[in-house]
């Protein structure tokens, strides 16, 4: 791996601390938002994974909010910000490919649904750079 050179002000930026945690916090908020909603509701929570035909849909809907809370907290954390990562990672790819199956759709929502999952794709990525960055592999200066 070679050496970058980050410019002096975004250095500055990166050096501020809980700059990661922040950055972190916004990446899993969408995660720790779905958990709670679907935690204080889980009679929605239980449809909605059986209009994906998922069952039991009750068994499934407490492990996708226990997926999304826990995996929320690990990545929150700078030892474990790694396995949140993963846990976040597997639980988005699984689930844009069971929810938004594009080639599936014709039209306008063909095209609604393309974006929609190559935005989750760009959260997995996101995901994986949060984690090689906060666990040392990425360039830091």
């Amino acid at each position: 791996m070679h050496d970058v050179t980050i410019p002096r002000p975004i250095a500055q930026v990166l050096a501020v601390p809980g700059a990661d945690l922040v950055a972190r916090l916004a990446l899993a908020s969408p995660f720790l938002i779905s958990g709670i909603v679907k935690l204080v509701d889980f009679a929605g929570a239980t449809g909605e994974v059986a209009g994906l035909g998922l069952q039991p849909a009750a068994l499934v809907a407490g492990a996708v909010i226990a997926t999304q809370l826990g995996g929320s907290v690990l990545f929150l954390t700078r030892r474990y910000c790694w396995l949140g990562a993963g846990i976040l990672a597997v639980f988005t790819a699984l689930a844009t490919l069971l929810a938004h199956p594009f080639w599936a759709f014709d039209g306008p929502e063909r095209g609604h649904q393309t974006a929609t999952f190559f935005e989750h794709v760009a959260i997995v990525g996101g995901l994986a750079v949060s984690a090689l960055f906060v666990n040392g592999a990425g360039a830091r200066r």
